[in-house]
């Protein structure tokens, strides 16, 4: 059993994009073709914000975005200390100080108090990461924000569709960075992302910034990159994007059996879900004292699993210089010791959940 199978979803809309890449082919529009905007404005809509930017990443559109949004070279930036490196990289990248705040219980993304007593004087952006498909505490983060004078920018690119207190996520502060990895909830045939926001200036300069600085061919106004989002993956996730309530609803319905038939068993917690949230499980990770012994176990079955993230950002070796230590951020360390990614995605049935928990309870009848 995968733990990730990419079939059910590429398959419905395979014949399609078959056809669309023919024609494609045939235009020679790979760069800025006219689904790239198609797609921006229907992306735009499904997450509630006025303003879409295609972009060649979620790395790219975080760090853009902190750009535009008016991060300046040495201001601190708040995130979470368990997190995919791609955050931290895109605060570093666009000049800034990442400053790591610990994680919480009660969802395991930043914790607000945690994040408040990180914050200092150079403090100038909060950039909460909703992870494994749950948001985090946007109403809390954002009296902060308020409170500090700080901006958020949203790490959304684990979160397609996922909302908490009745806000979407993409939707709760000046601008967020969505992935479109193939393994994602709207997941591209290669690396793709998009920043979304409420600001027309933030998004007139993302484009900018996207496309070597110009807004107009050859007339240059801000030093930019090459990140701009290809049109056959523009193509891909045209055809996928209204599809993926439903597969969102079959990830729900996965979690909910895991989450039913696991309570109980052995040492493990299962993700808690605040009242208030509607998760989207791109991932759907347990924690256990004994996640590699119970990873090899299921693989002696033929179940596959994950480790998302082994290893907190302060503890790796490209952020060693940030200063921190081991035990500075205790909730996010065990975390990541603990943590095991089980098999969910759109397509998997009933029967293969089932053999997942099987082989988990195996795995602990056999310990006792």
């Amino acid at each position: 059993m995968p733990f990730l199978d990419l079939a059910p979803t590429n398959g419905v809309v395979k014949e399609e994009l078959l056809s669309e890449i023919a024609e494609l082919v045939d235009t020679g529009q790979f760069v800025n073709g006219p689904q790239v905007s198609a797609f921006e404005e229907a992306f735009a809509r499904w997450c509630g914000a006025p303003h879409c930017v295609g972009t060649a990443s979620g790395l790219d559109a975080l760090r853009l975005g902190l750009i535009a949004t008016g991060l300046e070279p040495e201001d601190e930036v708040v995130l979470p200390a368990l997190t995919f490196v791609a955050t931290a990289e895109a605060v570093t990248q666009a000049g800034g100080r990442p400053v790591l705040a610990d994680i919480s219980e009660l969802d395991w993304n930043l914790d607000p108090y945690a994040a408040a007593a990180a914050a200092t004087d150079r403090t100038r952006f909060l950039v909460p990461v909703h992870l494994y498909g749950q948001m985090a505490d946007v109403a809390l983060l954002a009296e902060l924000a308020a409170s500090r004078r700080l901006a958020i920018v949203e790490d959304a690119c684990q979160a397609h569709g996922a909302e908490r207190d009745g806000v979407r996520a993409g939707t709760a502060g000046l601008a967020a960075a969505f992935s479109f990895y193939p393994g994602k909830n709207l997941g591209a045939m290669g690396d793709a992302g998009a920043l979304v926001t409420p600001d027309g200036d933030v998004a007139d300069l993302v484009r900018a910034l996207r496309e070597h600085g110009q807004r107009r061919k050859y007339d240059h106004d801000v030093e930019g990159w090459t990140a701009r989002l290809d049109t056959i993956q523009a193509i891909v996730l045209l055809r996928k994007l209204p599809h993926v309530d439903a597969w969102n609803d079959e990830r729900r319905m996965a979690a909910a059996l895991y989450g039913e038939a696991l309570t109980g068993v052995g040492d493990l917690v299962p993700p808690p879900v605040p009242d208030g949230s509607s998760p989207v499980w791109h991932l759907y990770a347990i924690r256990t004292a004994e996640p590699e012994g119970l990873a090899a176990f299921l693989a002696d079955r033929g179940i596959a699993t994950g480790r998302h993230y082994p290893i907190p950002v302060h503890l790796t070796r490209a952020y060693e210089h940030l200063g921190y230590r081991e035990g500075a951020f205790p909730v996010a360390e065990a975390l990541a010791r603990e943590c095991l990614s089980l098999p969910i995605f759109p397509g998997i049935t009933d029967a293969q959940v089932t053999a997942v928990v099987e082989g988990i309870r195996d795995f602990f009848a056999r310990g006792a």
